[in-house]
């Protein structure tokens, strides 16, 4: 009997992030998501530990989706020294950011990053999710085979390029030859 495989997988990903005292006074606090937990339950800023002006932060419980289209991207995520997950911040109406995803794709976490809109903060994956990501990866990735291209056997160099039409005189053309200027000024 086959074994048929997901063509997606998810799974709740608990978002951890540390607030500190900001360095400049135009901003208060300083916000850095420090860990992921995977398999969390729902939560909404549950205050998990306070050192002095520091508190770590139980933000959120995001779905981590996985895609076979991006086996790929979670191939070249988990080829990186340590394998990595990325957190997307936006800033929030009141002083806490609003986390919006969580992806296992360095791509998209790029596409993100590009903007400049967003925040995208890098966290290592616990041992258990990287163990998940690559099963997953393994029964989806398939190495695109490479194919040496063959060159054209055109010639390219045979049609000039801006010499203009040689029906129309012109004095001005920078390709056309001294000599056969001189030549249709004394006609």
């Amino acid at each position: 009997m086959e074994q048929t495989v997901a063509k997606m997988d998810v799974m709740p990903l608990g978002i951890v992030i540390r607030r500190r005292p900001g360095v400049t006074r135009w901003q208060r606090w300083s916000w850095k998501v420090v860990a992921v937990l995977p398999g969390a339950a729902a939560a909404d800023w549950a205050l998990l530990r306070e050192e002095g002006e520091s508190c770590e932060f139980h933000a959120a419980t995001l779905p981590l989706e996985l895609h076979r289209a991006d086996a790929e991207a979670y191939m070249q995520g988990l080829s990186a020294n340590p394998p990595s997950v990325y957190v997307v911040m936006r800033p929030g109406s009141d002083s806490r950011p609003e986390v919006t995803l969580v992806t296992a794709s360095p791509y998209e976490a790029q596409d993100y990053a590009d903007t400049g809109e967003e925040q995208v903060e890098k966290v290592t994956m616990p041992l258990g999710l990287v163990a998940w990501v690559r099963d997953f990866t393994l029964a989806h990735f398939k190495a695109e085979e490479f194919k040496k291209r063959r060159r054209d056997r055109q010639r390219v160099d045979l049609e000039e390029d801006g010499v203009g039409d040689a029906r129309i005189p012109q004095l001005t053309d920078v390709y056309r030859a001294p000599v056969k200027a001189r030549k249709e000024r004394l006609q």
